[in-house]
């Protein structure tokens, strides 16, 4: 902000040097805040402070540009120093407030404010974070009396963010604006698209939103670099829309370069990380934990996001993150970590059920059924506008830990799904299998009270009708099932009913059986058939190539003939290279036995005289008629030739034709 002109002010000058007139101050203040060199504003703002004390345009010039130097504790500091100034710094203050994510003091700084348009623009964007989006729309709509730049760009977020997607075209109808206004505009409608499930729109305006952004961001002179950064957000969303239709490859190479290229924001990167972990899913486990390391804050040794990213993700954002962090450390089987971080999501999201979800699965996952259910049932009882997720949690862990009946109560305490047809069957075979066959048989009458007085499109009666009368007849209560069976065929004439109703009454009461059986169109073909014949066969036989007419002679004879199937002979394949006309020797039969179980196998003879030799290694026995080396050549010179352990390992005094032992051939080859 420019300051104002200030009127010459008396200051005590100093005696060696005076300071510079207060008007040059302003100036090079006010200079220095048109080029945004804010370090330097600090500065200057401080000199006019030590020249005239308490000044209200020097504060509030300094308090700005400590705030746009990202110095917010300084921007506070100085706000609490000027508390004697006649000017409120309240606006000030809740900024400073909402920049440290302290969201709820800024609001509570806020509502003591008269509403202005800053300050209404300022507590929608608290709103926005906090995620009370519906009162943030509220404010949006009030703000559009005034024109304010940019809001309907918030406005649209702020709707998509509130489960109002479908509102999104009215409210561009009722301020006349267009789609691709702004490539911000253009990506948050591509959003309420992607929410309205209108993939192939929404891919074409995140295109068309690109091309717009490249266009203007180009104007106003940005690097390559820093282009693709404000872009960012559109390239993931463009890999999201491709992930949803189908085209996983390509979205994981999408988040993949985004990652690695690292030319993101922090909210688009963390998104990036978490989407390209989804599409992985349970594979490549430790690289995942690797990317999500990559959010966390540096210094902190546990998981925790970092203060950039934490301040700018959504809380279903964050939620989400955590969520797909302790599922890694489960497949990872890393239980301490995962137990580690579980127990402090409760205090981060004290208002979700994501948190109590996964203390149940790392209970699981560590055997603790019985605990986890009871945890499960406690918090459904305290909370019962949360309990429908939460009951169903439950019923899913009974229903695969083999507790039929808990599982069987979990579901029936949901009541708005009680008349749906999966809920139906799976409350009926929990009920069968924990042997509570008349619960299963409630249950399906309840619904059948239900569908018969809805007044739905979707009618499910007579599914459901079919589905009551054949579980009854396999439980033995037929009159019952043929009561069903007989009030489908007199309401719609279903076919299958009118077998199942024929099927059921014939065991109590045949007349009535008959009755309904003439109700069954004839089949095609069987006009010329003798029952009474068919009767007394054992079975129909097949009869390839028979006309209608052979056929019904044949029956009239009484005989049949039955033609012999021509079996196709096949030449035989011989393998590569043999000759049929001379194949020679026939093979071994016995080839394919191991070779201590052919007739032919004959053992290796032990040598009887390996068992004689004594002494060391190299060591040749010798006969005992031989004379030894001593005897001898006693008093020779020569007698190191003569030993009986040569350094060759060979006697020299033994006979040439004596071979030689299998120690010494052994040392020999060393």
């Amino acid at each position: 902000m420019a300051p104002k002109p200030k009127e010459k002010l008396k200051a005590a000058a100093s005696p060696s040097q005076p300071p510079p007139p207060i008007e040059d101050l302003f100036t090079s203040l006010d200079r220095h805040i048109q080029r945004s060199e804010f370090t330097q504003a600090v500065k200057v703002a401080n000199q006019v402070l030590s020249v005239a004390p308490g000044d209200e345009d020097a504060i509030r010039c300094k308090v700005v540009a400590l705030i746009k130097a990202d110095k917010i504790e300084e921007a506070l500091s100085a706000i609490q120093s000027s508390q004697k100034v006649s000017f409120d710094f309240s606006f000030y203050k809740a900024y400073c407030l909402y920049r440290q994510n302290k969201l709820d003091e800024a609001l509570e700084v806020l509502e003591k404010q008269d509403k202005t348009q800053p300050s209404m623009l300022l507590e929608s964007q608290i709103l926005y974070r906090l995620g009370k989006m519906d009162a943030c729309v509220d404010i949006c709509r009030n703000l559009q009396k005034v024109k304010i730049d940019s809001l309907e760009i918030n406005l649209v977020a702020g709707l998509i963010s509130a489960g109002r997607a479908s509102e999104v075209q009215g409210t561009l109808d009722a301020i006349k604006t267009k789609a691709t206004s702004s490539f911000e505009l253009a990506y948050n409608i591509a959003c309420s698209l992607i929410e309205g499930n209108k993939l192939k729109d929404a891919e074409k305006l995140l295109l068309t939103a690109r091309r717009i952004g490249q266009e203007t961001l180009t104007e106003e002179n940005l690097a390559d670099d820093d282009i693709e950064i404000e872009l960012a957000p559109i390239a993931v969303q463009l890999a999201y829309v491709h992930q949803l239709l189908g085209q996983t490859q390509e979205a994981a190479g999408a988040y993949t370069d985004i990652v690695n290229r690292n030319l993101a924001d922090e909210p688009s990167l963390a998104v990036a990380v978490n989407n390209l972990i989804a599409v992985k899913g349970p594979k490549e486990i430790s690289d995942s934990l690797r990317k999500l390391d990559r959010l966390k804050e540096k210094d902190s040794q546990k998981f925790e996001l970092a203060r950039a990213i934490d301040l700018k993700l959504s809380p279903k954002q964050k939620e989400t993150i955590y969520a797909n962090r302790v599922l890694l450390l489960l497949h990872a089987n890393k239980m301490d970590q995962a137990r580690e971080l579980v127990a402090v999501l409760p205090e981060m999201f004290p208002d979700n059920v994501m948190p109590l979800l996964l203390q149940a699965a790392v209970l699981v996952r560590e055997n603790k059924v019985g605990k986890a259910e009871e945890m499960l049932g406690q918090f459904a009882e305290r909370f019962p506008e949360k309990s429908k997720i939460i009951l169903l949690a439950r019923a899913q862990v009974a229903a695969a830990a083999g507790h039929p009946q808990i599982a069987a109560d979990s579901l029936a305490k949901v009541p708005d799904i009680q008349h749906m047809p999966a809920t139906v069957s799976t409350l009926v075979a929990l009920k069968e299998r924990a042997g509570d066959i008349n619960g299963a048989a409630a249950v399906l009458d309840s619904a059948i009270k239900w569908w018969k007085t809805a007044m739905t499109e979707d009618d499910q009666l007579s599914v459901i009708m079919r589905e009551a009368a054949s579980f009854k007849l396999r439980h033995g209560k037929e009159e019952e099932a043929a009561h069903l069976y007989e009030e489908l065929v007199k309401g719609n004439g279903n076919i299958e009913a009118l077998v199942g109703l024929i099927t059921t009454v014939a065991h109590a009461n045949v007349e009535k059986a008959e009755a309904y059986e003439k109700q069954l169109k004839p089949l095609p073909g069987l006009k010329g058939a003798d029952v009474d014949a068919l009767e007394k066969t054992s079975g129909a036989k097949p009869v390839d190539g028979a006309s209608r007419a052979g056929l019904a002679e044949a029956q009239e004879d009484g005989k049949t003939k039955e033609k012999p199937k021509k079996k196709r002979k096949r030449k035989p394949r011989y393998p590569k290279g043999f000759d049929p006309a001379n194949p020679g020797p026939p093979p071994d039969p016995e080839r394919w036995l191991p070779k201590r179980e052919r007739s032919s196998y004959r053992p290796k003879r032990k040598d009887k005289r390996a068992a004689q030799v004594r002494g060391s290694q190299g060591a040749v026995v010798r006969d005992k008629n031989e004379p030894t080396a001593s005897a001898t050549n006693s008093n020779t010179s020569n007698s190191k030739s003569n030993q009986a352990t040569s350094s060759k390992g060979v006697s020299q005094s033994a006979e040439p034709s004596r071979p030689q032992s299998k120690s010494s051939r052994k040392k020999s080859r060393k």
